[in-house]
């Protein structure tokens, strides 16, 4: 450089001015574009964000709709029906003490019979359709006394266990009523079929995972067998909410349920 004359030496550092400022243009450019894409995805991620939560509010705006309907359908069977069925059950009971003839006597023990068992589903309905007790709380606590009932007038002892149980635990309304009906079915056999003397209900909570155990002493089940729809029903109901049902014969027979929280 230092032998070159100096309008070649004002050419070069021209040139290489030129350059410098060239490559300054074309990183303020990309630059100044990354800046506009940066801008440009977060206003998409607002957007679809802004999106997003309006689903959601409609959907809790849905949710809200569905519930407050289950609690007047709930209310409306509680004072219509409730009542229904009490005023029956009165007039059936007033019509056996004026009545002579045994058969007519036998017809209104029967009619008195299914006006306690349509008061008894009714009851039942009422505790599915309430969002109140959508907690672990009260499937389990309600699974309990229908138990202790449905079990008081036969051979087989009840025992119950629950472990590490969070009693607040939110639970969908179908999910606590297809457990509710998987219960009523598995006691429902283990009282038809098992031949056992004794039953074991368990409850036990791991984490975000709620599990139910239905234990008898019984005769088992017979594999040779085509599965009853009472299993396969059980097992469809667990399914459809995501979850398991397994059936083991060892002493007995074992029904285990398990859904995702």
């Amino acid at each position: 450089m230092k032998d070159l004359p100096d309008e070649i030496k004002m050419v070069y550092i021209i040139a290489l001015v030129v350059m410098m400022l060239f490559v300054g243009f074309i990183i303020f450019v990309v630059l100044i574009y990354n800046r506009k894409q940066l801008l440009y995805l977060k206003e998409k991620q607002l957007q679809e964000s802004e999106y997003q939560n309006q689903i959601l509010q409609k959907e809790l705006e849905r949710q809200k709709s569905v519930k407050n309907e289950r609690e007047r359908i709930s209310h409306d069977m509680h004072d219509d029906l409730g009542a229904g069925i009490s005023a029956l059950k009165l007039q059936a009971e007033f019509l056996k003490q004026r009545a002579e003839d045994e058969d007519l006597k036998n017809d209104i023990d029967e009619l008195l019979k299914t006006s306690e068992e349509m008061n008894i589903s009714m009851r039942e309905m009422l505790w599915s359709l309430n969002s109140g007790n959508d907690t672990l709380g009260s499937f389990i606590d309600y699974s309990k006394i229908y138990a202790q009932n449905f079990l008081k007038k036969t051979k087989i002892q009840l025992s119950i266990e629950e472990e590490n149980v969070i009693s607040e635990t939110t639970i969908t309304t179908e999910q606590r009523r297809n457990l509710f009906l998987c219960l009523k079915e598995a006691l429902n056999n283990a009282y038809k079929h098992s031949q056992s003397n004794q039953l074991k209900l368990s409850f036990v909570q791991k984490d975000k995972e709620f599990m139910m155990k239905i234990s008898d002493n019984g005769i088992g089940i017979d594999h040779e067998k085509p599965e009853g729809n009472g299993l396969r029903n059980m097992k469809r109901r667990m399914q459809e909410q995501n979850g398991y049902c397994e059936v083991t014969t060892e002493n007995g027979t074992h029904l285990f349920f398990r859904i995702d929280l």
